[in-house]
This record gives structure tokens, sequence and C-alpha cells, in this order.
């Protein structure tokens, strides 16, 4: 719920919609299936574009109930890419709203990439603000594939990764049956982090960049903030 309620909009919004829903009991797959449309829509009016995704919610339970008999373990019992095709076939799904269900309610390893990604990419002229949603995917896991594999390795973490790391961004899905993998622990921590720097240093106007942990990393002369500069030696 919470992938589709963020949508063009801030989290503070969503939360507001969700305690509605958790108050009302309709905070699950039953819940949205037996609320009524109207009502729906007036409990997650805090989101923004409620009528919208409120039809949304309802088809993706209508999805689920047509091909997995409503059950969200069957569903994310589905082999990652297979089911990253269904959700994306799903209207109102997008590759971000996917993967963040894949990753965040399924346990599955797929990275998620955001506006603060693209910002933070194209401010330290890593990429164009612009590219395509797929190849800046393919360029995070492609970097992160080593990491996964030192955290696999180690007998400790793999202990660790099964109740959860202590600090993860995220603590593993209760909605999925799947044990999170280092893949998908790599994934979490690194978009946590990455929403972590765009909330607090990297934001779209005023950046605080000299405060920023990434500051040693920016081009020279760059401050990121309007195409203007300022020298960091």
């Amino acid at each position: 719920m919470g992938a589709y309620l963020t949508q063009n909009t801030a989290w503070t919004n969503v939360e507001k919609a969700l305690v509605n829903l958790r108050a009302a009991r309709l905070l699950s797959v039953s819940g949205i299936r037996r609320v009524p449309l109207a009502r729906l829509e007036q409990l997650i009016r805090s989101a923004g574009y409620f009528c919208q995704k409120a039809k949304r919610l309802k088809l993706f339970v209508a999805f689920l109930d047509h091909h997995y008999n409503g059950s969200l373990a069957k569903l994310f019992a589905r082999p990652t890419q297979d089911l990253r095709k269904e959700l994306l076939n799903l209207h109102g799904i997008g590759p971000e709203t996917a993967d963040s269900i894949l990753l965040y309610a399924g346990n599955h390893p797929a990275f998620v990439v955001d506006a603060y990604t693209r910002r933070i990419l194209a401010r330290h002229e890593i990429l164009p603000e612009k590219t395509d949603y797929e190849t800046i995917r393919a360029l995070f896991e492609k970097a992160l594939a080593p990491v996964a594999e030192s955290v696999a390795e180690s007998s400790q973490t793999a202990r660790q990764l099964e109740a959860g790391l202590p600090g993860a961004a995220h603590p593993p899905s209760a909605m999925s049956m799947a044990k999170r993998t280092a893949l998908a622990q790599v994934y979490n921590e690194m978009h946590g982090l990455i929403v972590g720097i765009g909330k607090n240093y990297c934001r779209k106007r005023e950046p605080s960049c000299k405060a920023c942990p990434l500051y040693t990393f920016l081009p020279d002369g760059k401050s990121g903030l309007n195409g203007s500069s300022t020298s960091r030696h």
C-alpha cells in the first residue's frame, strides 16, 4: 500500500493515510477488498490523487484474487523477473513502484531507483538526471554485486540476515515467506542511505553540500544547486 500511496507525494502524507486505514481495521488485503471505493478514497485522501490511488489499490487486490487466490505468499513465491513483468503490466505500477513492492514487501533483490537517486547521480556528474530507469538500475545492481558476495560469504552476516541486520533501513517484510538474501539486504541498505542523503543534504532546493558526507566526492567546484559553484579547497 505504501508503494502505491507514495506516488507523487511525501511520505508524511502517506503515513496519515496508513494511520486512517489501520484505525479503520482496513490495512490488509481483505480490508481493501471489502471497503467501498468511496470510503477508501476518503481514508487515503491525505496521500493525494486519492481517487486514482483507491482504484489502483482495488485493481491490485482483484489481480491478487484472480491469479493468486488472494495470497501474497503465493505472489511473492514467483521468480523475481517473472513477477516484475506481471506487476509492470498492472495499471498504475511503474518501475519504481514495482521494485519497491518486490524489495520491501517481497524480499526480492530488485534495486529501487527514485528521484533522490537521480539527483545525486546528476550532481556528482555520474549520469544525467533524465537517464532512463533501467540504465540506472543496471548500474547499481552491477556495482553492488561484489558487495553482496562479500556479505554472503560471512556466516555471521548470514545469520543476521535471517533476523534482520541491526540498523537496517527496513526490517525483513512480514508479508513474504522468503528469507532476505545478502543481495536484497545490500539493495535495501543502499537505497536507505540514498534516501537519507537526499532528504537531509541533497535537497532539491538549498542543498547542504558542505555538510554532506558525499561532499568530497563532488566534482571540483560544483555545489549542485542551479549550476552554481563553490570551492572545496
